[in-house]
């Protein structure tokens, strides 16, 4: 006699969320094309099979979704006339994306300054006319396994996609996303990008997620990047969301040969904030850089998880991140690099660094290397402390107030890190950005 089979039960939360995509299937975006809708059902049940991540998952190991996990989130629903303010860096002259709780608004958006061969769209409209170019792209550079990705794929009702031909140099593009909260209502949504440059071409991105509120909403937002052979793309990235907000964020990037991705990526915003890119060198000299910083202070959680895969030979990455914790906040740095037997001739750097600022900070960080080619040049360090006691002797000793002094110290000590950014007037607002974090850390008496 053949034993019953045991369905495990899936927690309360998740069946929730399950039972908001089974709601609403038929009513998002591309639910009539077959292999959208498969799309879907495929994230779903990598969510059903893994839900919330807990600690007991290695890659979780340090962040604790418990206070997601427990709260009750509504759709978003914001009226179409809502005309929230802008953060003062997006009214450049710059083409401008907004995104409204996780969709697309024309009407905030600034697209007439777009140069030929640069095409931006609406993730929901291209869905909606069965855009076969999509096909290739949408869910096959994020990785299937994992559930948070998953529910972005099964709930995404809107996004950006941006695609800039071969050899057109696309200039400077900015997605402004914004999350409000309405009053007493905890809001989810789910966006998903597209970024696709052909061979030889180039784009400056600038990426903000931003709160336009003070309440609570899940920001979950999957990017997938794919760089043609030769091509270049600077993306910079800042997460200000509201401080009661959540934030999770992939980026999922694929590099062709003699291709180039630069990324910076400025944490200071939400209460819990996971930021996790996945890049594949896939072609002989392809190039990465994944740069950043952590500012967290309060209560706060950020976590930075990222996966370098070097998948061909001669390719090059570099990463610099740095962290800094106030108050009781807790910071996380997970890194891998795994070097495939074919990539011979790899360069690959990885250093972590975290500035304590009280006694009650945390920093949990977790360097690893994968080597498993002969001729490569592989490193990676972490260092952890406070602020240099002679160094504020120093400046105090000039006169300078004490917040003053460690204002600039923090300033030397994050430099390093914001000056890899080569275009100054983004070093500028990354810099502007975190002068008033700093301004807004309550500092002991």
């Amino acid at each position: 006699m053949n034993a019953p089979v045991v369905v495990p039960a899936v927690a309360p939360a998740v069946a929730a969320l399950l039972d908001r995509y089974a709601g609403l299937k038929d009513r998002l975006p591309g639910a009539r094309v077959a292999w959208v809708a498969a799309w879907r059902h495929r994230g779903a049940e990598a969510f059903r099979a893994g839900g919330f991540p807990t600690k007991r998952v290695e890659a979780w190991k340090y962040t604790d979704l418990s206070p997601l996990r427990e709260t009750r989130f509504e759709e978003a629903l914001v009226a179409t006339d809502a005309h929230p303010s802008l953060p003062a860096e997006a009214g450049g002259e710059e083409a401008r994306i907004v995104l409204l709780d996780g969709r697309f608004r024309a009407d905030l958006s600034q697209l007439d300054t777009l140069p030929d061969g640069v095409r931006i769209d609406s993730l929901a409209a291209l869905l909606g006319a069965e855009d076969a170019a999509l096909r290739d792209i949408l869910g096959a550079i994020a990785p299937a396994d994992l559930p948070l990705a998953g529910l972005n794929a099964a709930l995404a009702e809107d996004g950006v996609v941006v695609r800039v031909a071969p050899d057109v140099a696309g200039g400077r593009v900015r997605i402004v996303s914004l999350g409000t909260a309405p009053d007493g209502h905890a809001v989810a949504f789910h966006p998903r990008n597209l970024v696709m440059l052909g061979a030889g071409a180039s784009l400056t991105l600038l990426d903000g997620a931003h709160g336009a509120g003070k309440g609570i909403y899940w920001h979950n937002a999957v990017t997938e990047i794919a760089l043609g052979e030769g091509a270049r793309l600077t993306h910079v990235r800042l997460q200000d969301e509201a401080r009661d907000a959540f934030h999770t964020a992939l980026v999922a990037v694929r590099v062709a040969a003699k291709a180039e991705y630069d990324s910076f990526t400025l944490v200071r915003g939400a209460r819990l904030a996971r930021n996790e890119v996945h890049a594949v060198l896939a072609g002989p000299k392809a190039a990465l850089h994944l740069n950043g910083a952590q500012l967290v202070d309060g209560d706060r959680h950020a976590d930075t998880t990222t996966v370098i895969d070097h998948a061909a030979p001669e390719c090059e990455s570099n990463q610099t991140v740095k962290t800094v914790l106030a108050g009781r906040a807790r910071g996380v740095f997970q890194g891998k690099i795994h070097v495939r037997q074919v990539a011979q001739k790899t360069d690959g750097y990885q250093m972590n660094q975290a500035l304590l600022l009280s006694p009650e900070a945390e920093i949990d960080a977790k360097p690893q290397l994968e080597i498993y080619a002969d001729d490569v040049k592989c490193s990676h360090g972490a260092t952890v402390g406070e602020l240099d006691h002679d160094q504020l002797f120093y400046l105090r000793s000039r006169g300078i107030p004490e917040i003053e002094a460690k204002s600039m110290l923090v300033q030397a000590f994050l430099t390093d890190a914001v000056s890899l950014v080569s275009d100054e007037a983004l070093r500028e607002t990354l810099l502007a950005a975190t002068d008033a974090w700093w301004d807004a850390v309550e500092h002991p008496a």
